[in-house]
């Protein structure tokens, strides 16, 4: 893609998530770090910050650049597991900090990982995983023609609110609203809570009992 503004791949899973979101980081440059975010960048450090390592038939490489110049795409994968040494392996690792989810936003990003490095060094990859701080556990997941699209789809949005350069109007949802760190900057009229009538109402009411 000559020409293109490459697309981060985390950022694909912000617009997975909500592409309100993606709209307001990646167009408007809204950003606002609350304990979710500031915790994940902590997780990330640690992981990003170990040396390429050899445990037996495989090595372990961490914090690995990768980049589709097809797709558009650059990012970075927190762990890359090679194993075998004449027939390679490769199995990408992406970490999280809260739990595993049934939405495919965190499946997404680890897809688009994959997606880079097989066109990277000519290969295939068919499974990767997602390891979950919060429950400390690390979840297989199939990267599957279905999750495939998924992830096409997310690619081909996210280029399509760059390209316009309209951010999408809000859509209450309350359980991701709750967690997003940009929920003040996106809906700051619904969550404004401004008292100062009802407290002068009351100081009014018991002046004149």
């Amino acid at each position: 893609m000559d020409n293109v503004e490459t697309i981060a791949i985390s950022a694909l899973q912000h617009v997975a998530f909500c592409p309100r979101q993606f709209a307001l980081i990646h167009v408007e440059q809204a950003w606002e770090d609350n304990f979710f975010t500031a915790h994940g960048q902590v997780l990330h450090e640690r992981v990003d910050g170990g040396a390429p390592e050899q445990r037996g038939n495989t090595r372990y490489e961490r914090s690995v650049a990768v980049y589709s110049q097809h797709l558009g795409l650059s990012g970075k994968l927190d762990l890359l597991e090679i194993e075998g040494k004449a027939e390679k392996r490769y199995f990408p690792v992406e970490y999280k900090r809260g739990k595993s989810k049934t939405e495919d936003w965190d499946r997404i990003q680890l897809c688009a990982q994959a997606l880079c490095l097989e066109e990277m060094r000519g290969i295939s990859i068919d499974e990767g995983a997602l390891w979950y701080w919060q429950e400390r556990k690390r979840e297989r997941v199939a990267l599957d023609a279905g999750l495939r699209a998924l992830t096409m789809q997310a690619i081909a949005e996210a280029r399509d609110i760059l390209t316009r350069g309209i951010t999408p109007p809000p859509t209450p949802h309350k359980s991701r609203c709750k967690a997003c760190s940009l929920v003040e900057v996106c809906m700051p009229d619904v969550l404004r809570k401004d008292h100062t009538a009802g407290y002068i109402q009351q100081l009014f009411d018991s002046a004149n009992p």
